[in-house]
């Protein structure tokens, strides 16, 4: 893969392992492993089959006609919202679980900010008889609570990160601490393509099951591979890796990574990290981050709590640096009103996330015959609360 990660866990000049020595070992085994593991024939199959039996895969390429109309092309909605747990979240935490089984591990970590990858390890956990323990930020936790209650139904201890901005980089640095504390029998199952090599790798190949299936789906549909464009919502960027990994290497299909600008790039509230971040090093490995002169990360803002996170995955940051993919942000408003007009053309309530990547349509214009596909990461439940105070329902 042109885009894809060499032999020493590096992205261009993004990645790497910036690692607490204490961790050394953990992410050692993990690299030496994955590899090995995810490419067995009795891994994959069993992956498979709980992809197809468990999760409902594939899911929907929904040929949605009323924005097609709307917006003058052929738009598509690749439906990871119908996925069981109603996210992408679920692939990445599936295959992760049978992983660390494999690595004999018996206690599983996470960390969480819309709630969803939380739910999805929960899920996992439960179905697999393994301790699970979510770390999520204390504001997280208030404005996401349905998903709290869900992961507690599931058996999951859910520990608040009350220090910082109380979200999800918070969350992320308790949970580290956690695994240095608990280095032998617990995997930390990071939720996106962040952290130290070779999560960032792992999690995009678990993921990439969205583009692989789009692909197919799509010559079935329309009789070619390939869109023009491909649209997702980035945070850390795992919805986003997994809608774009068969694609990248295909230089025809423009790709389109939709941050989150808050209450505006330059209000000071924002998580638009490609337009106000710099290089430096974040949660393990070296990416662009906001942070400030002297280094500190920025807190992050947006109304989404699965986007404000401060920096991007250090793949995303390689597409963004070799311009392969085009950054762009979306307001809180701007995303507030797109998943209205999703839930009012369509009949389809997305999470408020999936929602950004729907409001760079308007930004778009499109020739007639062009094919686009937007990836719904998420379904808007957990939102409802935020979309009825705003829209006064």
């Amino acid at each position: 893969m042109k885009y894809g990660v060499n032999e020493h866990g590096y992205y261009g000049d993004f990645g790497g392992a910036y690692i607490p020595e204490m961790l050394y070992p953990n992410v050692e085994e993990l690299k030496q492993q994955y590899l090995n593991i995810i490419n067995d024939e009795g891994f994959k199959a069993e992956f498979d089959d709980l992809l197809k039996n468990y999760v409902g895969r594939p899911s929907p390429l929904y040929h949605a006609k009323r924005y097609s109309e709307k917006y003058g092309a052929n738009i598509y909605f690749k439906r990871e919202d119908l996925n069981h747990t109603g996210s992408h979240k679920i692939n990445n935490a599936i295959g992760q679980i049978l992983l660390a089984k494999r690595l004999g591990k018996k206690r599983i970590i996470a960390e969480t900010g819309a709630g969803q990858h939380g739910v999805a390890t929960a899920t996992v956990c439960a179905l697999m008889g393994i301790e699970c323990v979510v770390y999520m930020g204390e504001i997280d936790m208030a404005r996401q609570a349905p998903n709290v209650s869900r992961m507690k139904m599931l058996g999951a201890t859910v520990v608040p990160a009350t220090s910082g901005s109380k979200t999800l980089k918070d969350a992320t640095n308790e949970a580290l601490r956690d695994w240095i504390g608990n280095p032998v029998d617990t995997h930390y199952i990071i939720g996106s393509v962040v952290g130290p090599y070779p999560y960032p790798d792992m999690v995009a190949r678990f993921q990439s099951i969205i583009s692989e299936e789009t692909k197919k789906q799509l010559l079935e549909n329309t009789g070619s591979e390939l869109p023009q464009y491909v649209l997702a919502c980035v945070g850390g960027g795992s919805n986003a890796m997994g809608m774009f990994y068969h694609f990248m290497d295909d230089e025809s299909v423009k790709l389109v990574a939709v941050e989150a600008a808050g209450k505006g790039v330059s209000s000071g509230e924002s998580a638009a990290t490609t337009a106000l971040g710099k290089e430096g090093v974040l949660h393990g490995s070296r990416t662009i981050l906001m942070q400030t002169e002297d280094g500190q990360v920025v807190e992050p803002y947006s109304i989404s709590a699965g986007l404000d996170y401060p920096g991007i995955g250090p793949q995303h940051a390689h597409l963004f640096k070799t311009s392969r993919a085009r950054y762009v942000s979306i307001t809180d408003d701007e995303a507030l009103q797109a998943g209205l007009l999703c839930s009012q053309l369509e009949g389809i309530i997305p999470a408020i996330e999936t929602a950004h990547a729907l409001a760079q349509l308007e930004k778009m214009t499109f020739e007639p015959n062009d094919n686009v596909v937007i990836c719904i990461s998420g379904r808007g439940d957990k939102d409802l609360d935020t979309y009825i105070k705003y829209f006064g329902y």
